[in-house]
Parts: structure tokens; C-alpha cells; sequence
């Protein structure tokens, strides 16, 4: 199995930019809007080695909306991937804070990680491009 750093290297040899290295996860960087902000709903894990990504409904976007149908609106998102042989690893509640006032929640997200075993670390490569292409955030129709 390759080791974090032989994953970031190949991420960056591939041009993906790298966000972190967490433990044995290495976290892709997404660019988030016009103005270059940075974000990280995708991972590549080494022991063993496997994609992942994160993908959420966020209840500022559906006021009113149950839990459960925000998680089911951030499923929906995760269709392709389900096809591609990816599995639901976890699904929970995020609650965003206010950052000048702790006890303030100013968004609740519902949020759904999927991951998939690979076998060799040109294929999580590939895998990353697929998960990059996907989109992470439920938006009202």
C-alpha cells in the first residue's frame, strides 16, 4: 500500500492540489466560488487505500425540511457513484457556528460520506477526478 506522502505526490504529479494530510488521509482541495476560497469534501486514504468524498444538504437551503429528507436530498447527489461501486460510510449532522459566538448556530448541514476500496493508486488518481466531478451540495430546485 502506498504511503500518504507516495498519494500526495501522485496527486500533485496528476495536477490535483492537496488541501491537508490528516493521519493517513490525504484531502484533495476544491476550489469554492469565484473568489478561490478552499474546501475539502475529498479524501484519499491509505490504510487501506480507498476514495472518499462528502457530500451534504444544508438546512438554509431548506428551511422546514426534516432530517431525513435533507439526508435523502444529499444521497440523491451520490447517484453515480453508488453505480461506480461506491458505499455510504456515515451520514450526520454538522452544526456550523457562528465563529464570533460559539453558542450561536448559524446552519445545520446534513451531511453523507461515501467511500470506495481501490486497488492500486493510479486507480484512487482516477477515482479523485471522477469524485471532484461529482457535486457536493443539494440545491433547491
Amino acid at each position: 500500500m502506498p504511503t500518504p506522502a507516495e498519494i500526495k505526490k501522485a496527486l500533485l504529479q496528476a495536477g490535483f492540489e492537496v488541501y491537508r494530510t490528516r493521519g493517513d488521509a490525504v484531502h484533495v482541495a476544491e476550489r469554492v466560488r469565484e473568489n478561490l476560497l478552499m474546501d475539502s469534501g475529498v479524501v484519499v486514504g491509505a490504510e487501506p487505500l480507498r476514495v472518499g468524498f462528502v457530500v451534504r444538504a444544508q438546512r438554509s437551503d431548506f428551511p422546514g425540511a426534516a432530517d431525513e429528507l435533507l439526508f435523502d436530498r444529499a444521497r440523491a447527489l451520490a447517484e453515480a457513484a453508488v453505480a461506480r461501486g461506491y458505499t455510504e460510510g456515515a451520514a450526520a449532522l454538522r452544526h456550523v457556528h457562528d465563529p464570533g459566538d460559539a453558542a450561536r448556530t448559524l446552519d445545520t448541514w446534513c451531511e453523507v460520506q461515501f467511500e470506495k476500496p481501490v486497488a492500486s493508486l493510479e486507480l484512487a488518481v482516477s477515482e479523485v477526478g471522477f469524485a471532484l466531478s461529482l457535486e457536493k451540495t443539494a440545491v433547491p430546485r
